[in-house]
């Protein structure tokens, strides 16, 4: 019993992300007013994911072990889906909003495009961070370790030294939270109350991709947590900028305002005007 503590304790502070980033998205789209960036919310949250990563941190060691024994690695279901969703989340995120927003410019329906836009905008904008804090931060993977040392950071390793020693934070798990946060951002802008259903699906499947990089010995416990709280950041912060601080902000105008034209090589193709709409 006591040898599964690492484990069970993995699983509810990845089950808990789900809840608190709606709990943040739902204080984030309550009003339709003008708002500023940055609030008081945003510090709770941080609170939040800080304060799970130091809890998390003493059990990496542990819960990295429990998951590379050989009965839970022999368990054909959890290989295949630690695959499956490490694809939806890399690179699937990004051809998902890539081709929802084509698709949107091509059918003429905005909130389509807006939402493919803004789930690649929000990804960009977190691995920005991410990518700066892991190449610097140069941790060691737990394979590399053979799972023994959670505290093998040495700065500017992961320029060095590539994606071994790029562990801190963990960029599948960044673009999985990224993509739901701004996914369930923007659907509640339209049917409001929808974060609990479609924001608990996002964030479930999010936290899935999180278990899968730990299962697949990838990343450690707190490369998650602290990756799901930039993803859910940064998901927050540009459906938030977009909409409520700079609706109608030249960028956004400029890039939903695609048009389609006739092309006799391909049929049609997307356009746009060198003047924002």
């Amino acid at each position: 019993m006591q040898s599964r503590l690492g484990w069970r304790a993995a699983a509810i502070a990845v089950a808990v992300l789900p809840m608190s980033a709606a709990i943040a998205q739902l204080a984030d789209t309550a009003s339709v007013r003008r708002l500023p960036l940055f609030t008081r919310d945003d510090a709770y949250l941080g609170a939040l994911f800080i304060a799970g990563t130091v809890a998390l941190a003493p059990l990496d060691k542990r819960i990295a072990g429990e998951l590379q024994e050989p009965n839970a690695q022999a368990n054909r279901l959890f290989q295949n889906l630690a695959t499956d969703v490490r694809l939806i989340a890399d690179p699937g995120a990004v051809i998902i909003g890539t081709s929802l927003y084509a698709a949107g410019r091509l059918t003429h329906t905005e909130r389509l495009a807006d939402l493919g836009l803004h789930g690649m905008e929000a990804i960009a904008v977190g691995n920005a961070l991410n990518t700066a804090i892991k190449w610097t931060a140069g941790r060691a993977r737990p394979y590399v370790v053979a799972d023994t040392n959670p505290r093998d950071y040495q700065f500017m390793r992961g320029f060095r030294k590539g994606s071994s020693y790029s562990s801190f934070p963990s960029g599948h798990t960044l673009a999985a939270f990224a993509a739901a946060a701004a996914v369930a951002n923007e659907t509640s802008r339209w049917w409001p109350g929808s974060q609990w259903y479609v924001g608990s699906a996002m964030y479930g499947g999010a936290a899935a991709v999180a278990l899968s990089r730990m299962y697949n010995n990838r990343h450690w416990a707190t490369d998650v947590i602290v990756a799901a709280g930039i993803g859910t950041f940064a998901g927050n912060k540009v459906v938030r900028f977009n909409h409520r601080t700079n609706p109608g902000n030249r960028l956004d105008r400029w890039l939903l305002a695609a048009s389609v034209r006739p092309n006799g090589a391909v049929g049609v193709m997307l356009t746009w005007s060198l003047v924002p709409r």
